[in-house]
């Protein structure tokens, strides 16, 4: 009887690891048929949530509830960091040749009193929701740093600022050890910043010097800002080309034509009326850019479908996803890459789909946990990728590498607990893990599509009806 029931129990205990598998599984791949519910849905897009912005929206995962938000009433009342006295390297030998069609998205906008007097963006306010009941069940108030950031990770550089040189060189060190060709900066115009930050215009000299000194390229990611419009666009890719055009770390990417352009990623693209960007992309606009010195490739943010026919009309160049989410939106589901590329292919678009090594953003929304995506030890990451080299994109962007409220960061990351908070880590592997599958599917990107781009034509002047 006392074997029948340890056989039993053996059984009974596979079965439940077998079900637990399967809902990780699940969790990774949600589709974008999935519903997301009241909390934060498609509702919290600027467009349909009656135009309110969140800046960088989603500045913004259930998480990893597996060690951080079960864990923290019963820890011990010591601190514990594992910090490297310098930041971690993914390898010791030479990395493969940058891959110039891997973006990786990334943001200047951290502060600390050493370098900027205060902390900025690490003490990241929590985010109310739009429903009065739901925020009351939260805390209110902002993170307190260094040891209370807004983030579920910890960053192996600790909280650091974005001005300080040291730390602009290893971020560089690091994309270059992933093989990543093109940092996009998040930008705003001088004197404008986002909510919670101040200007970073004036970092913009240092971030090129730096890059250039490990042959990596900058391009612009323009967020959104109060009444940003076609006039205002106009002047700030005046503005850009005209101060930085003409460094070395400076991107242009060269089209099937032979003309070497910049490029401008447009975030929140969809909030201005097609009309308004016709005014600024299309030759006989009243603020067009073609054909001047200014001509350049704007690629659009694509959230819901029906924003593809906006995109054409605008007189955009291309397309990309951002979200680091599977199944968030329409155009950040694996599962429509293929179609939306087919709809790119058919009128000459670039489609520039976006991978993330995961997703939690509950540090600044606490009520957003069922958004969040289990990074998995690097499944999701892998699985994103694959998703995207089957599409046969023009390049590939990284979502992201230094966004840290998003849990989206690619950048080394730390384990490290207090009294009260439990972080999130990549072990057992290295806090170098994603930048090492970067660079292991950079160089697998970098083959494929030599392959395939030849004879394959990204841009033409076939009319837009």
């Amino acid at each position: 009887m006392a074997k029948f029931r340890r056989r039993t129990c053996f059984i009974l205990s596979l079965f439940i690891l077998f079900i637990f598998s399967l809902m990780m599984g699940l969790k990774m791949l949600r589709p974008n048929k999935a519903a997301f519910g009241d909390p934060f849905g498609l509702d919290l897009l600027p467009e349909i949530r009656q135009q309110t912005h969140l800046t960088k929206v989603f500045d913004s995962q259930k998480s990893d509830k597996i060690s951080s938000e079960t864990n923290i009433k019963n820890l011990k009342s010591e601190e514990i960091t594992v910090k490297a006295s310098v930041a971690s390297e993914p390898h010791p030998e030479e990395p493969p040749p940058l891959n110039y069609y891997l973006h990786v998205f990334y943001y200047s906008w951290y502060g600390n009193p050493q370098f900027d007097g205060k902390y900025i963006h690490w003490n990241h306010p929590v985010l109310s929701h739009w429903d009065p009941q739901i925020t009351k069940k939260y805390p209110k108030g902002k993170h307190n740093p260094p040891d209370d950031i807004g983030s579920r990770f910890y960053p192996e550089l600790g909280s650091y600022s974005s001005r300080d040189p040291s730390v602009i060189e290893t971020h560089m060190k690091q994309m270059y050890s992933a093989s990543i060709g093109v940092l996009a900066l998040s930008w705003y115009p001088p004197d404008l910043n986002d909510e919670n930050g101040e200007p970073t215009d004036n970092l913009v000299p240092t971030i090129l010097d730096k890059a250039h000194k490990y042959n990596l390229k900058v391009t612009f990611h323009i967020e959104p800002y109060k009444n940003r419009d076609d006039k205002t666009m106009y002047q700030n890719v005046k503005y850009i080309i005209d101060k930085y055009g003409n460094h070395p770390a400076f991107y242009r990417y060269k089209t099937k034509n032979g003309n070497a352009l910049p490029m401008f990623y447009v975030y929140d693209s969809y909030i201005t009326a097609s009309q308004k960007w016709a005014n600024l992309l299309t030759s006989s606009g009243s603020q067009s850019i073609r054909n001047s010195p200014y001509d350049a490739l704007f690629i659009a943010l694509l959230v819901d479908k029906k924003h593809r026919y906006r995109i054409l009309r605008g007189g955009f160049d291309g397309i990309y996803t951002y979200f680091a989410t599977n199944g968030f939106t329409y155009g950040s589901s694996y599962e429509n890459w293929a179609k939306i590329k087919y709809f790119c292919d058919q009128f000459d678009l670039m489609f520039i789909p976006s991978v993330g090594p995961g997703y939690i953003d509950t540090s600044i929304r606490p009520w957003n946990s069922h958004n969040t995506r289990n990074r998995i030890n690097g499944k999701y990451y892998e699985t994103a990728l694959s998703a995207a080299l089957q599409a046969h994109p023009s390049i590939i962007s990284i979502t992201s590498f230094n966004e840290w409220h998003e849990g989206t960061q690619i950048e080394s990351a730390v384990p490290k607990r207090t009294s009260n908070i439990v972080y999130l880590d990549y072990r057992p592997h290295k806090p170098s893990l994603y930048l090492e599958l970067t660079r292991k599917w950079s160089e697998k990107y970098r083959k494929e599509r030599a392959i395939y781009a030849l004879g394959h034509q990204e841009l033409s002047t076939q009319p837009v009806s």
